[in-house]
């Protein structure tokens, strides 16, 4: 095994005999341990891109006789993380029947409603519209991929033949041809025309190959593609500096990641013109090769070529004139200066929606760019939800991996851009959209949470998330911060969260975190000011010491925090929200309570001028005053807990039943309790609301504001 992963430089050998053999003849499993080996090296496909196949025998339910069935990946799933619920199953003969009824070109989407009725398993997975290229093709084990080294080859002006000398005439050839039932016929006349080829290239697509088991089809695909790649290897270089040779260098990484941090925001609120975006900015190295190149210019407006990149990135991407060392100081300055250019964009972009259009094409989309390039700096995607907007950015740069090989061995050529759009608004892809799961309440929101790594911090935080929106987790307390950065991860995944060190006290921490919102998501649209201590001591005991970090964490931090806030927030100029967790010790006055409950009251206070004072900005500010929240409470854990017990003559295990008794609805008040008050705020229903105070403490008749 060892020889056959040294053989391979350009992919990665990963098949594991003994994890194989466990799966021996069981065809379905063992193309589920294929898919998903394919699918963990991108260098083979990319995410969501490409479908694999197996066809073996099942018994018919109906008959009880043997049948041949095809296993495919359903539509909308992705190789690399496939289970078996991700598989249409289809009845072969009555899939390659429909050749009897079909029509034609102008039949295409009516054949996608016919593969219903071949389907063998009633829990099967939609079928996807490369059905019938798998199911017209007489092998058993067939993979479609989409690897960069391949569609370099298949998107050359001389790709046919640069295949065919390559290869020596053991790889097909089959023009660009919009997927379907129609493409599924010239596979197989290819095949047939060409008898004992090993694969098909799909020009400006992608690559077929196969194999009559999972294991030959998967050596087969990797060898086909690390031919591929090595000849691009071979080539770079040799017409002549790659992309015409560098036009500009790039700052050193922390001055990189400064500039994007600072144009995020502005970017940012371009391009949620309709509807939030989330952000995401990378400077790769094969991103700064190509936006700091000569050809840049060139290259950019021709657009991708593989449908898989396109639909993702939008027909072609946003090039910001702007320097590497630009001046970011002055927002209003740098949106003047890149107004004209979005403008420019949607006109573009509107221009080729009207040009290319159908009688029955869906209404145009959101015609802001989903890429956006800054020579020098990085590469910034804006799309629905992080993991959109970060697939979209590794699209790109798969585009930019292709067009990389295609000059390098001939002349990169993009789809026309009327095929592009046959693409992009293709009913079938409308339908697919339609079927997703509806927006969540913050969906296309970013938040920052102080304190949110334990407590009612960390609930506000994961209610957000379970609302749609990213969050910014963070602490004062490192090991804390591990803990929920590791069960955030484990219960979101990646793309839910990022982390930031932060204490409210430290203006460098302030804005650490909001430079890591900006580089991760960029910007921010939520802040709840949440982090925070409590002292409880008479007032003889009360020290210069107590009374100035009460102050410092729950009155300046809150300033601080907030006045950095808006400060991104007037950038996106899109609005947003501030949030205060204050407490009903801001109205009613209580033993032992000088130093905490005065800071509460000026947290209040400061609460009230903040929403006077930005309201011009859409930006709204409102309180919520929670009671006695034990559960998870750093707070409690130290000596306010005993404190409050000695005020009140109880034990400190005593506590929240001491508190539920005195409210009116006797109830215990949770971290919960609070990101639901949180949650009514945000989320949409109250967007004509600022500076208000809600209660969450079971009812405790002094606090009420009214």
């Amino acid at each position: 095994m060892s020889e056959e992963r040294d053989r391979f430089k350009h992919v990665s050998y990963l098949w594991d005999e003994t994890e194989a053999a466990k799966l021996a003849g069981d065809e379905v499993a063992l193309l589920l341990y294929r898919s998903n080996l394919l699918g963990a090296d991108l260098r083979l496909t990319n995410y969501g891109g490409g479908n694999t196949s197996c066809k073996a025998d099942a018994i018919d339910p109906l008959t009880g006789k043997t049948a041949e069935v095809m296993w495919i990946k359903g539509s909308g799933g992705d190789i690399g993380t496939l289970k078996r619920n991700g598989l249409a199953a289809l009845y072969v003969d009555r899939l390659r029947s429909l050749k009897n009824i079909y029509r034609g070109i102008e039949q295409e989407d009516e054949m996608v409603e016919l593969f219903n009725h071949c389907i063998y398993d009633l829990n099967s997975k939609a079928p996807s519209i490369d059905t019938p290229l798998h199911g017209f093709l007489p092998f058993k084990h067939i993979d479609h991929l989409h690897p960069d080294a391949a569609i370099a080859i298949a998107a050359a002006k001389d790709g046919q033949q640069i295949t065919h000398d390559l290869f020596g005439g053991t790889i097909g050839w089959v023009g660009w041809q919009k997927p379907g039932f129609d493409l599924g016929l010239q596979l197989k006349a290819c095949l047939d025309e060409n008898p004992g080829i090993r694969g098909i290239m799909l020009g400006s697509h992608g690559l077929f190959t196969w194999g009559d088991t999972a294991y030959e089809s998967y050596i087969n695909t990797l060898e086909v593609i690390e031919i591929c790649a090595n000849y691009l290897e071979e080539n770079y270089g040799k017409k002549g500096p790659v992309f015409g040779g560098q036009k500009l260098s790039s700052p050193e990484k922390t001055q990189r990641e400064a500039q994007a941090a600072l144009l995020a925001p502005v970017l940012r609120g371009f391009c949620s013109s309709e509807k939030h975006m989330v952000g995401h900015f990378t400077d790769d190295s094969r991103v700064l090769e190509f936006i700091n190149s000569n050809d840049l210019d060139r290259l950019a407006p021709l657009g991708t070529s593989c449908p898989d990149h396109f639909l993702r990135t939008k027909i072609s991407p946003l090039v910001l004139e702007l320097s590497p060392d630009e001046d970011l100081s002055d927002p209003a300055k740098i949106k003047e200066k890149l107004a004209p250019a979005f403008v420019a964009y949607r006109k573009m972009y509107a221009d080729y929606y009207e040009t290319c259009k159908h009688p029955n094409s869906p209404a145009i989309r959101d015609a802001n760019p989903v890429i956006i390039l800054y020579p020098g700096i990085g590469l910034f995607s804006f799309s629905k939800d992080k993991q959109t907007t970060r697939v979209a950015a590794e699209f790109y740069t798969n585009a930019i991996n292709v067009m990389k090989g295609a000059e390098a061995i001939s002349e990169y050529t993009s789809l026309p851009r009327q095929e592009a759009f046959n693409i992009e608004y293709w009913l079938l892809e409308e339908a697919k959209l339609q079927r997703m799961p509806k927006p969540k309440a913050l969906s296309g929101k970013i938040a920052l949470v102080t304190g949110s790594a334990g407590g009612i911090g960390k609930a506000i935080a994961k209610k957000f998330v379970d609302e749609g929106a990213v969050v910014v987790i963070n602490d004062n307390d490192a090991g804390r911060l591990e803990k929920a950065d590791q069960e955030f991860k484990n219960q979101y995944g990646k793309d839910a969260y990022t982390t930031a060190l932060l204490d409210v006290t430290s203006g460098e921490d302030i804005n650490n975190a909001f430079h890591k919102a900006a580089l991760a998501f960029g910007g921010v649209d939520i802040v709840v000011n949440c982090a925070g201590l409590s002292i409880s001591k008479p007032i003889e005991e009360h020290t210069d010491k107590d009374w100035d970090l009460l102050y410092d964490v729950l009155v300046k931090g809150q300033f601080k925090v907030t006045q950095a806030a808006v400060a991104v927030m007037r950038k996106q100029a899109i609005g947003g929200d501030i949030l205060n967790i204050v407490s009903k010790n801001a109205l009613v006055s209580g033993p032992n309570n000088a130093g905490y409950g005065s800071a509460k009251a000026a947290q209040l206070h400061l609460s009230r001028l903040n929403a006077a004072e930005l309201g011009g900005d859409k930006i709204r500010v409102n309180v919520v005053n929670p009671d006695a929240v034990i559960s998870d409470s750093k707070i409690w854990e130290g000596d306010w807990a005993a404190g409050r017990a000695k005020a009140y003559g109880v034990k400190v295990e005593e506590l929240p039943a001491f508190y539920a008794k005195r409210t009116l609805l006797n109830q215990i008040i949770l971290p919960e309790d609070i990101a639901n008050a949180c949650l009514v705020f945000v989320g949409g229903l109250l967007n004509k609301s600022t500076g208000n105070v809600l209660n969450v403490d079971g009812g405790v008749a002094m606090a009420f504001v009214r």
